[in-house]
């Protein structure tokens, strides 16, 4: 299993490349919800996202000879970007597969940054198949976006500084796809504050995590259909759930209209921008505020990689939500 040391060697990796990213307080938050909200900002990361800590951990650990051969990935945006930034970086050749509907910003951005991207139809192809044979015909390193020690041990780091900066918690919620972001965060959370909680938030339509962890297995589910397209996953990974299982207390849930809500907060009064999935931790926390009234909570605000239309589209209701 994932252990704190791995988090640790990870951020000493990422000492001076990621950004530290602020912790953010609101005195209206924290009235309204009825706690002490700390939240990590990590949509002020490098590309945008909490993934950029994970993919360059992943990237770095690699010898001369394998990053010599590439790297391939495959995700629906934020973990794209995050490797790609990091091949740039470590000087080596990127293939990432992307399905057609992600989002155009993060397409373009995973393109800028110098990947050749190969695109697949998220509901019809398996796109870790895809990366799959194009390893084996090319040699490259596979960086899965989350059931990858390396990947999980990086994005702990973010739950590192969030409490060398806050303080001591009483829990923390972090957005949970296909767990990494979670696991990492959780091993490290729970070896420096041993009696904390820490939670994982979940799109409703895409609530395999919880129903994995109440049911004490790996639950698959058909592709979520949600505004948080990068909390599209269909089931949690080996070495993720194994952490979550052990570890984390509850997986809480959050309807679409909900992510919006918080959208919305953290936009008009934070003056930050999040995506979707950026959101939806702190949506869970406003939708079941009730069990954590009076208690200091750490919230991760995990990314910001929506653009414009879409963002403007989500605000003014010409995008439905439901």
């Amino acid at each position: 299993m994932l252990t704190y040391q791995e988090v640790e060697a990870a951020a000493h990796r990422l000492k001076g490349v990621a950004h530290r990213t602020p912790v953010i307080r609101s005195h209206t938050l924290d009235a309204l919800l009825g706690c002490e909200v700390h939240l990590k900002a990590e949509n002020l990361q490098r590309m945008g996202a909490f993934k950029f800590r994970g993919g360059y951990n992943a990237v770095n650990v690699l010898s001369d000879e394998q990053r010599a051969k590439g790297v391939v990935a495959f995700s629906s945006g934020n973990h794209a970007q995050a490797v790609a930034l990091a091949a740039r970086l470590h000087g080596c050749k990127a293939t990432i597969v992307m399905p057609h509907d992600s989002p155009t910003l993060k397409l373009a951005a995973t393109r800028g940054y110098g990947a050749e991207v190969v695109i697949y139809d998220r509901y019809k192809e398996d796109r870790a198949a895809i990366a799959r044979q194009l390893v084996a015909e090319t040699g490259a390193a596979l960086i899965p976006p989350f059931d990858h020690l390396p990947v999980m041990a990086g994005q702990g780091t973010a739950a590192l500084e969030l409490i060398e900066d806050a303080g001591e918690l009483d829990a923390l919620i972090v957005c949970a796809g296909g767990g990494g972001f979670l696991s990492g965060c959780t091993v490290a959370a729970k070896h420096l504050l041993p009696d904390i909680q820490v939670f994982g938030a979940e799109p409703e339509r895409g609530n395999d995590m919880q129903q994995s962890l109440r049911e004490g297995r790996i639950v698959h589910i058909d592709v979520p259909r949600t505004i948080c397209d990068g909390q599209q996953t269909q089931a949690v990974g080996v070495h993720t759930f194994e952490v979550i299982q052990a570890l984390v207390t509850d997986v809480l849930t959050v309807a679409d209209p909900v992510v919006v809500e918080a959208m919305r907060f953290v936009f008009e009064r934070l003056k930050l921008v999040v995506e979707p999935s950026g959101a939806c931790a702190l949506a869970a926390l406003m939708h079941h505020r009730h069990r954590f009234a009076g208690r200091r909570v750490g919230v991760t605000l995990s990314g910001g990689n929506i653009g414009i239309d879409r963002f403007v589209a989500l605000m003014t209701g010409q995008e439905q939500v439901d």
